[in-house]
């Protein structure tokens, strides 16, 4: 299957030595399920997109330190694009700002929570269990890393998970399109990383929160075999 990663968004050019970058991360993570995936990585901020929607099995985004409402020229380009794909019926995978994205381009709304930074990992109940979800679970552990949520659905969305914190975590929101609030491409330490990085723009106490969240083994490898069920129904 060949896949096309959107990128918009790079990690900080220290981390990229022991982490790589956000593509890198998400081919990591396909790997440990499906080692024979071709991709090719767009870079979504430059304008760089396929030609050819059929030369690809499915996309997906990368995250972005960017508001999926941001009044930016790419923004918009990206949001077109994903509009293309949802009228081609293309598969699509959104990764946090790319579920914001997804939200907006399906005429939903995005905003800056009042509930402040979502950190670690996050605990997540599973309130649907369509045909492509094979191991069933009650809940899903996944890093995150955001303020911004998705805040309203078009009624046909179906809400996969949710928590507390999150409302809409994992959404289906057609045959073609499935978007996770968070992030199964991170590993712990890079999700360690990152806290460290924003104290002082992060409360302590949510840092040290999300800090000892890391304890909890995050379930990428599930989520990821989901993915490839979805892509592939």
């Amino acid at each position: 299957m060949r896949v096309a990663i959107l990128q918009c968004d790079d990690v900080m050019e220290k981390f990229q030595v022991q982490f790589g970058n956000y593509s890198d991360m998400i081919k990591d993570m396909f790997k440990v399920v499906d080692d024979t995936l071709e991709f090719e990585v767009f870079d979504s901020r430059q304008g760089s997109y396929p030609r050819n929607l059929d030369d690809y099995d499915f996309y997906i985004t990368t995250g972005s330190k960017t508001g999926a409402y941001d009044d930016l020229l790419w923004i918009q380009k990206l949001i077109e694009f994903v509009q293309l794909l949802d009228k081609k019926k293309k598969k699509l995978i959104g990764i946090c700002f790319g579920h914001q994205i997804i939200a907006k381009a399906l005429h939903s709304d995005v905003k800056k929570s009042e509930k402040g930074w979502g950190i670690g990992v996050s605990v997540n109940r599973i309130v649907a269990t369509p045909d492509w979800m094979s191991e069933a679970v009650s809940q899903l552990n996944i890093i995150v890393s955001h303020q911004d949520q998705v805040v309203s659905l078009p009624k046909d969305a179906q809400v996969i998970a949710e928590s507390n914190f999150c409302k809409y975590f994992i959404v289906q929101w057609n045959d073609h399109f499935l978007s996770i609030q968070g992030h199964p491409e991170f590993s712990s330490d890079y999700s360690l990383a990152l806290m460290n990085e924003r104290k002082g723009i992060i409360p302590m106490q949510r840092i040290e929160e999300g800090i000892d969240s890391l304890n909890i083994e995050p379930d990428n490898a599930l989520f990821t075999r989901w993915l490839m069920n979805f892509v592939k129904q």
